[in-house]
């Protein structure tokens, strides 16, 4: 199979997003499959005119016989372009993305309403993304090929009296940093240390959840680490005990399912897909933005080392039972092919 993928350049940037792109075209080219990458200069996902000009460049430079599958950060920038069958890569859709004023994520959906029912059709990340695309955008041909994990060691946690939690994303509204730090705020009669670590795509909004931590009086037990990865990365994981995150809207939660692959005790909010990720018994699951419940069950997890362990026993067996990226790019060419058709 020949296939184009359409994607936001640089495919290299940390995020779950880019992650599973750079995963699933590895396993689909070690496959054997050609895949010819076009990264997409620009503003995304509201398109701005160096975004369409590249859009446009990327879709008149496509082999003849490839298969366009166009990343849904980068699809409104196609508005006007498809003029062939092409699958959308649906992580989630980009107008629920937390932080857009009303306008713009009003101007992005109608986009989107309009573009994913004229695709093919679409692979999305997660059922709940497929649920939500044949709900609300009248998608008809759809397939869902979740996330890969790799392989990782069991988690230790901190063997300290502090609780060590951390929260793994990028430093953008969606994630709701600023929940958490208003949640944990709440507990200052605990022994608790959040470390955040993630980069700062909105730099403004980055130094908000700095400041916000100064306001709460609990900077001194928030760091900041930006990006992390390799052994650094590694590190942060092994000596945690909880992993914690109140995120508006997931299309599907790759942090999240890496904690429970590590045997790590989540502390979550529902948004989007992230709950269907979690068994009871590893974790607690709050409603989207309830700070009072969510301070609450942080306040569990955080006091009662015995049910954190129980819950890190549980998250170890869930994550156990997560596909690697071998199967996930095997599964992600089977729909290809199916869907194509």
């Amino acid at each position: 199979m020949h296939i184009a993928f359409l994607v936001p350049g640089p495919i290299t940037a940390i995020s779950g997003g880019y992650g599973y792109d750079r995963r699933i075209i590895a396993e689909l080219r070690e496959a054997g499959h050609t895949v010819d990458l076009h990264e997409l200069s620009g503003h995304h996902p509201l398109p701005d005119a160096a975004a369409r000009a590249s859009a446009h460049a990327a879709w008149t430079a496509m082999a003849p016989d490839a298969l366009p599958v166009i990343d849904g950060l980068g699809l409104p920038a196609f508005d006007g372009l498809i003029d062939r069958a092409a699958i959308g890569l649906i992580h989630h859709p980009t107008s629920l993305e937390a932080g857009f004023s009303e306008p713009d994520a009003q101007a992005l959906a109608a986009i989107e309403k309009r573009l994913f029912p004229a695709l093919a059709a679409c692979i999305t990340t997660s059922d709940t993304t497929a649920e939500t695309l044949a709900r609300d955008f009248a998608v008809q041909h759809l397939a869902s090929v979740v996330p890969g994990t790799d392989a990782a060691p069991r988690n230790t946690g901190s063997a300290s009296a502090t609780c060590r939690i951390i929260a793994i994303g990028s430093l953008i509204p969606r994630k709701g940093h600023d929940l958490l730090l208003r949640a944990l705020a709440r507990l200052f009669d605990l022994n608790w240390h959040l470390t955040i670590a993630g980069g700062a795509p909105d730099p403004i909004h980055a130094a908000t959840l700095s400041n916000l931590a100064e306001d709460l009086n609990i900077a001194q037990r928030v760091t900041f680490t930006g990006t992390l990865t390799g052994q650094a990365l590694e590190a942060l994981w092994h000596s945690a005990d909880v992993f914690a995150l109140a995120t508006h809207y997931e299309g599907y939660g790759m942090a999240i399912a890496e904690a429970l692959k590590r045997g790590l005790p989540v502390a979550i909010t529902k948004g989007g897909a992230a709950a269907a990720l979690v068994p009871d018994e590893a974790g607690v699951v709050c409603e989207v933005g309830d700070l009072v419940t969510y301070s609450k069950a942080l306040r569990r997890v955080i006091f009662d080392t015995e049910l954190r362990a129980e819950m890190a026993q549980a998250a170890w067996s869930a994550g156990q039972t997560l596909p690697n990226w071998h199967t996930q790019g095997a599964a992600f060419a089977e729909a290809l092919e199916k869907l194509s058709k």
